[in-house]
């Protein structure tokens, strides 16, 4: 890994056909008011203009890093790639479609130093493909243990900030819900994730996505539980539960 540079922010985005959002994603980081920052996008054998764009923007910017992928690796290869690349001593995730707020980087890097933390996360709001609000803004706790999170991953993948000089080594698996095993991987050393309960993200929510088969979901969650962290059933189960009731709250209540 190369060099951590003190007190920038290295923004890991996979690219994959994302032609319709990826310009306002990157127009979300050129506005804020937090400038110290990198952001590497990965682009994982777009069919689209995706690489047009990403070129493009590359030029405006010198602090946007391109990097095209020779072969379809998938979002969690991408992300690592992009971590690989990282000179940043903070490593931050906003996907290709998802959006944040100007303040979002000033408040989280003030956040972190102020309480000196390996790990935080924010809330953030539900957008529809022409970026409208939902009227849905997911609130966070204050602190989050890996008990708790086993739970329910309540930790969006596009609020996160990690610091690397307090975190050893971060790096997704290749499986469904690679977000979530890293989040729990991390807190299992003894590292809690520190919640700011503002609104600093938009989520985009998009027909057909996987986030929205909730069948699915399910199932990887309970191979997450079980054959992952290797709960025992009845624990597994108590926790299935937990994620089962906040699942249906978060989405339809």
């Amino acid at each position: 890994m190369n060099n951590i540079n003190s007190d920038i922010v290295s923004i890991i985005t996979p690219v994959y056909n994302a032609e319709s959002f990826l310009e306002d994603t990157v127009n979300s980081v050129l506005k804020q008011t937090y400038q110290d920052w990198e952001m590497i996008l990965i682009d994982d054998c777009s069919t689209d203009k995706s690489r047009e764009i990403m070129e493009k923007l590359a030029l405006m910017d010198d602090r946007i890093v391109p990097i095209y992928s020779e072969v379809n690796e998938g979002v969690a290869n991408s992300r690592n790639k992009g971590i690989e690349k990282a000179k940043g001593r903070y490593i931050a995730f906003l996907d290709s479609d998802d959006l944040w707020k100007p303040n979002k980087l000033e408040e989280q890097v003030k956040f972190m130093k102020s309480k000196d933390i390996a790990f935080s996360f924010t809330g953030y709001e539900f957008i529809n493909e022409d970026g409208e609000g939902l009227g849905k803004i997911i609130s966070i706790p204050s602190k989050v243990t890996y008990n708790e999170l086993l739970k329910y991953n309540c930790i969006g993948c596009l609020t996160v900030m990690i610091d690397k000089k307090k975190v050893d080594k971060i790096e997704m698996p290749t499986l469904k819900h690679e977000d979530f095993i890293t989040w729990l991987s991390i807190l299992k050393k003894d590292i809690d994730a520190y919640g700011i309960n503002e609104n600093l993200a938009s989520y985009r929510k998009r027909t057909g996505s996987v986030s929205e088969n909730k069948i699915k979901s399910a199932t990887w969650t309970w191979n997450i539980l079980r054959n992952i962290e290797k709960l025992n059933v009845i624990k597994a189960s108590w926790c299935f539960v937990n994620y089962a009731f906040i699942t249906v709250k978060k989405h339809y209540l």
